[in-house]
């Protein structure tokens, strides 16, 4: 009996890094999915630790595929900053920017998260804001901005960054959100697109590093194993996610997303409410 436990005590954390990895980088919320797939099934995540140890296996695949991206804006940032190379400025203000982003979301964040993720984590509020995440996605569906990175003020990170922040709402996604409101103010899709998960790093290493002091704490030799593999899974299917959810962005069929947002949060609200 005690190793069947332990074997789907096993299963159920590879299938967590899988699902948050998976519905992390498209726009349809794995907040909100997380907090579903609980009231459905009864899994519970033990706290915030292994959500956040989630989180960070995301992070880790955001950077492997943005990687050329963050090499080239730092060594072109430094080089602005150091020798103000002109050529190099747009680089160092993208860098500006990203920091501007980020400022919402984080101080929102701290004050704010523990009380949003309870308040709204009901399944019929779910439900609701994923169908707003639906309406959104379905307004941009046709839009194709021109404004690249060159192209950018830190008043467009000002409003990308608060709309990052409503996305602490489960339900709303945070990808979704930001691309909306980049996608609004006229951003090409890969500016959306890069700027959105750019903004993803800075936000997702603050949450980790303020959590170190709660994961120490927690009994490490019992559950390392556990919790390695779930980030493992995390990485694996984020990497592959956020690569497909790419090649929707570029043949613009956001749509898709806006109808199973539509799907989903009906069913939570009628069937789960």
């Amino acid at each position: 009996m005690e190793a069947a436990t332990e074997f789907w005590l096993l299963v159920k954390y590879i299938f967590l890094g899988l699902f948050q990895g998976f519905t992390e980088p498209i726009p349809i919320s794995s907040s909100g999915h997380l907090s579903l797939l609980q009231s459905v099934f009864g899994m519970n995540l033990e706290g915030l630790q292994l959500e956040v140890l989630l989180n960070f296996g995301s992070l880790i695949a955001v950077l492997i595929v943005y990687r050329k991206d963050i090499v080239r804006l730092a060594q072109n940032g430094i080089s602005y900053a150091v020798r103000k190379e002109e050529k190099n400025k747009s680089e160092f203000m993208f860098i500006v920017y990203l920091v501007i982003g980020t400022i919402p979301a984080g101080v929102l964040g701290l004050l704010f998260e523990d009380w949003i993720g309870e308040t709204f984590k009901a399944p019929q509020l779910v439900g609701v804001t994923l169908i707003i995440t639906g309406i959104a996605l379905w307004i941009i569906r046709n839009i194709r901005g021109s404004r690249g990175e060159g192209g950018l003020t830190w008043k467009d990170a000002l409003i990308v960054g608060l709309a990052q922040s409503v996305a602490l709402i489960p339900g709303i996604s945070r990808s979704g959100a930001t691309i909306v409101a980049a996608m609004l103010l006229g951003m090409k899709q890969e500016t959306a697109l890069r700027f959105s998960f750019l903004l993803y790093v800075p936000i997702s290493l603050g949450t980790m590093v303020m959590s170190i002091g709660d994961l120490l704490q927690d009994n490490i030799a019992e559950m390392w194993v556990l919790w390695l593999l779930a980030v493992l899974a995390s990485i694996t299917a984020t990497y592959y996610a956020l690569l497909w959810f790419m090649n929707i962005m570029a043949k613009g069929n956001l749509k898709y997303f806006a109808f199973y947002c539509f799907i989903v949060g009906a069913i939570a609200i009628i069937i789960l409410g």
